[in-house]
């Protein structure tokens, strides 16, 4: 029972510190849309646009760093920290170089990077004065990821949580200031949208940098270390975290294709997307929170050899998912009403916003299950490869050429659209289940 009752305490105090900081993170999105829209739906059409860049992105990068923690979690359940270093070190180089890949593609074609979303003139020239200035915020986005997660890996979140804060804080401020022209201040609309991002990611950069220097202990991470090189190590790395990087790109690549998909129906639909996207997004934070915390203390427990602790950790995170799901959805399906009301909308995109949000409320259930499962407990064990697996075929065999078809051969509404689109959702929660329950998903990553 006390082992027990320490279990539960450690996963909380992981979980909440990163359920809230990716709250406070999407809810800088939250409030850019907000006030976008208030502004003008154009622009927040053209912002939507360019988010969708944005998220591959921050998927690739996400993946380098989730790579990195499986292992330095097991690494950190046998309390050996020099080869954590050398794994981190490669993460950094690979996250600088997805960004310097990125900024140099959409300084040299902003207008066909937006127009893969939209067809719009008006949106597309609307997304580019945005992309022009929130490029920039690629290189510390991901430095800072690599950063907190090999915090995350040594079971350090805190500082995750402050920053997002203190980035809310500044962005909000500069947002407000900028988009309308306050206190004498230009008018800038969406430029003034990026500054405020781009000033926020800076920030968050600076204090983590001074936190890691001068603050953390258990790694004890110097600048040094990320000139630091070991070939077995990085190829341990690479020959895990590349199947992982793949399927997330294709994952945020599969989500930029829904905007394509519902953007090139109506004018409403992109931007109904774009404002129930984000809401789900925040609700979607449990689950995201959940798999995170999952593969921390899933990796240790493997690191640490204990596979009887592993077993039992996996089916008492399992009834955790669920209860978190049931309550994520209710929560959105009680939500969306009064933060609609925050929107200036037209009727029509409201009115199927709205429909979109119920949609994913139901969504929302079988995601908490089995993204935790799959990318908390199956890959956080070590078996990254079902999930590839799972996710090539759900995804790619099955939902996005359904979905093409419904939109463009059918003809079918974008509610249709949209239930085709996150059909994964639901049916992958079986093959998550019997991975789980009776597959043989422990892998150990480390060397002696």
């Amino acid at each position: 029972m006390e082992q027990r009752t320490g279990f539960y305490r450690n996963f909380f105090s992981i979980y909440t510190a990163l359920v809230l900081q990716n709250v406070v993170t999407l809810s800088v999105n939250l409030a850019d849309n907000m006030m976008l829209g208030a502004y003008s739906e154009t622009s927040l059409s053209g912002v939507a646009a360019v988010n969708q860049i944005q998220f591959v992105f921050q998927q690739m990068v996400m993946a380098l760093g989730e790579g990195a923690v499986m292992f330095c979690s097991q690494y950190w359940g046998k309390k050996q920290t020099e080869p954590m270093k050398k794994i981190m070190a490669t993460a950094m180089r690979a996250g600088l170089f997805v960004a310097a890949v990125l900024f140099v593609l959409v300084s040299l074609f902003p207008h066909q990077a937006v127009g893969l979303f939209t067809t719009d003139g008006p949106i597309i020239e609307e997304g580019v004065r945005y992309i022009r200035t929130i490029r920039f915020t690629y290189l510390f986005f991901a430095m800072t990821q690599i950063l907190l997660a090999s915090l995350r890996s040594v079971e350090v979140v805190r500082i995750a949580l402050y920053l997002s804060v203190t980035a809310f804080f500044v962005n909000c401020g500069i947002n407000y200031v900028l988009i309308y022209g306050r206190f004498g201040a230009p008018e800038m609309g969406v430029l003034g949208a990026a500054v405020g991002t781009l000033t926020a990611r800076i920030l968050e950069w600076g204090i983590l940098v001074f936190y890691v220097a001068k603050r953390e202990k258990r790694l004890g991470l110097r600048l040094r270390d990320y000139f630091r090189s070991d070939r077995v190590l990085a190829g341990d790395y690479f020959k895990v975290t590349t199947p992982v990087f793949l399927i997330q790109s294709l994952w945020g690549l599969n989500t930029a294709l829904q905007t394509v998909i519902l953007g090139h129906m109506t004018a409403a639909a992109i931007a109904a997307n774009s404002v129930a996207s984000t809401v789900f997004l925040m609700v979607k934070s449990t689950a995201v929170g959940a798999a995170s915390t999952a593969s921390v203390l899933i990796g240790k427990a493997v690191g640490a050899g204990d596979l009887k602790e592993v077993k039992a950790y996996a089916k008492r995170l399992q009834r955790m998912f669920l209860v978190i799901g049931i309550l994520s959805g209710i929560l959105l399906f009680f939500i969306r009403i009064p933060i609609l009301s925050l929107y200036d909308l037209s009727p029509e995109t409201k009115k199927m916003a709205d429909t979109f949000l119920i949609i994913l409320s139901v969504v929302c259930v079988g995601m908490s299950y089995q993204m935790p499962t799959n990318n908390g407990i199956i890959r956080g064990g070590g078996h990254a490869g079902f999930v590839v697996k799972m996710d090539l075929i759900s995804i790619w065999g099955i939902v996005l050429p359904l979905s093409f078809f419904m939109a463009f051969v059918v003809k079918a509404s974008p509610v249709a659209v949209v239930c085709c689109l996150n059909a994964d959702q639901i049916f992958k929660c079986v093959p998550a289940f019997l991975e789980v329950n009776y597959g043989n998903w422990v892998r150990k990553l480390t060397r002696e």
